[in-house]
């Protein structure tokens, strides 16, 4: 049976962390101050991109898939009370009507024509984006040929001249190309087939990323470039800011710096006469596929299409309620039943697992958020789900811990932990990928990519902190500390500490970085193996 002394040092410690905890959904609940941009007379923004495949298991992957005209009717008129114009990147798949829906309600297109790999689907792309330019040119205020082609180099600079040259030659319908700033930079020649230029300024996917404090000097120091270097207009076809996803060095995703991002934008952009299209118009669950979680947060609206924040007022982080609280008081009657079951009656046995049961609950609303956002197929749900389980399952053993000592489940639940924390932090090194050329392509992505890039992976720390914090110094307080002589910990906890911190020397700024790196530390504390200990 475990001294009193030892449980209440282990109550004193889940006390603070349900303190720390509490104060987090307390904090991130709280609307922030944000600056409320000067918006045109009648209240509407420039432009916005727009795609359709919002919905459960849609996307774009799937050749036949084909938007429906009262869907994209419905978008439309939701759209039109915020933005003047919408944006497209291709004319298939039903986006061929949006010039037509969008004229019913006295809005602007800027039509894309997707360019990839495959000569005959692009030939057909730009055919039909020239004809509805030239059927609605009252419409179409822009024929944007191509969308970052250069930067996945599915095409040449050559090629994208003569499509260029080709539309120009068939429509009185101005005529650009969009792409990141810097292959503008690489690809001057392209000006001269130009009306103007589309330029992307993507303070989060720069090489090197920007954080929320400087994305809008970052956005001025872009322009000023591009200003120098050309002499046709410029137009910002892409800027934004993700609300979910992973830190990118001192790059944070967040519903705030989201707000704050484009709330600001706004008003540089007026204050400098900029034109512009935002990104995007709805979240794309579709593109985590591409580009991992965040891919799928860019929207100004959500799936459901409720609106992510007004452009006026304060806008908090989460807006949680009492669920928090509702998992948490569930974890608090799971525990204490399962103290009660041990027959353990003592009070500061009851008082640490209820407040172990606390934490669990209310870790574990979190852990279902996360899961609903990172985890993009079968087998990450599977992975990801099954690595919380085994959290969760290590810290509904800790009862049982108390009452009898150390356990062979409890042992083994350690040792998935810290294997699964090793090939995580493996996972999470930027960059090792390539591009099969022998493929079917499809005409709109263009691309298969093959990959481990810890750019598109979410750091887990929501899955690991709480038992990695329990293993550590919750059982070193408790007295049940496991130590085994099982030399093969050394090596896991050697190579996950190894690419944990070269993560963190990679993305120095990034706090999840240094959190992570923590976590695999109290872990590696956790199950190193001392000489003569017991299995």
């Amino acid at each position: 049976m475990l001294k009193t002394a030892a449980l209440w040092r282990y109550s004193i410690f889940n006390l603070l962390l349900i303190a720390l905890l509490a104060h987090w959904f307390w904090q991130q609940n709280q609307p922030v101050a944000l600056p409320d941009p000067e918006l045109p007379a009648n209240g509407k923004l420039n432009c916005v991109s727009y795609a359709p495949y919002y919905g459960k298991g849609e996307t774009p992957f799937i050749a036949t898939t084909v938007a429906d005209k009262s869907r994209i009717e419905r978008d439309l008129r939701l759209l039109s009370e915020r933005f003047d114009c919408v944006r497209t990147y291709s004319v298939k798949q039903g986006l061929d009507y949006v010039p037509e829906a969008a004229s019913k309600l006295g809005m602007k297109v800027l039509l894309g024509a997707w360019i990839g790999y495959v000569k005959l689907e692009n030939d057909k792309e730009v055919e039909l984006a020239i004809e509805l330019a030239n059927r609605y040119p009252d419409t179409v205020k822009g024929l944007i040929i191509g969308n970052e082609v250069l930067l996945r180099k599915e095409q040449t600079e050559d090629v994208m001249l003569a499509y260029l040259q080709q539309a120009q030659a068939s429509t009185e319908v101005p005529v650009t190309y969009a792409d990141v700033w810097e292959f503008w930079l690489k690809h001057p020649r392209l000006e001269q087939a130009v009306d103007y230029i589309t330029v992307h300024v993507l303070p989060y996917w720069e090489d090197d990323p920007q954080s929320i404090d400087n994305a809008i000097p970052h956005a001025e120091f872009v322009m000023e470039t591009m200003g120098k270097t050309f002499s046709k207009p410029l137009f910002i076809g892409e800027t934004g800011w993700p609300s979910v996803g992973k830190h990118r060095n001192a790059s944070v995703p967040s519903l705030v710096n989201q707000a704050s991002y484009l709330r600001q934008f706004v008003q540089t952009a007026h204050d400098k006469n900029w034109n512009y299209n935002l990104i995007e118009a709805i979240d794309q669950p579709w593109k985590r596929d591409l580009e991992g979680t965040v891919g799928g947060y860019w929207g100004l609206y959500d799936t459901d299409l409720e609106s992510k924040f007004e452009f006026k007022g304060p806008v908090a982080e989460r807006r949680d309620g009492i669920q928090p609280l509702i998992w948490a008081l569930t974890g608090l009657a799971v525990f204490v039943i399962l103290t009660l079951a041990r027959k353990e009656r003592r009070l500061p046995a009851l008082l640490a697992m209820g407040s172990l049961g606390i934490l669990t609950g209310a870790t574990a609303y979190v852990q279902w958020g996360y899961l609903l956002a990172a985890s993009r197929d079968t087998m990450e749900w599977i992975v990801l789900a099954g690595i919380s389980l085994a959290g969760i399952v290590a810290l509904l053993n800790l009862p049982s811990l108390i009452a009898r000592g150390q356990s062979k489940l409890a042992h083994s639940l350690l040792f998935v932990l810290v294997l699964a924390g090793m090939v995580t932090s493996f996972l999470l090194i930027p960059k090792m990928s390539f591009i099969p050329r022998d493929v079917e392509l499809h005409p709109m992505i263009g691309y298969v990519i093959y990959t481990i890039d810890g750019r598109y992976r979410n750091f887990p720390l929501a899955l690991y902190a709480l038992p990695a914090l329990q293993y550590a110094i919750g059982l070193a307080l408790l007295g049940l500390l496991h130590r085994t002589t099982f030399g093969r910990y050394r090596k896991l906890n050697i190579i996950a500490l190894a690419t944990a911190l070269i993560c963190l020397i990679l993305e120095p700024l990034n706090t999840h970085a240094l959190l992570w790196l923590g976590v695999v530390a109290l872990l590696a504390y956790a199950s190193w193996p001392r000489k003569g200990a017991r299995v």
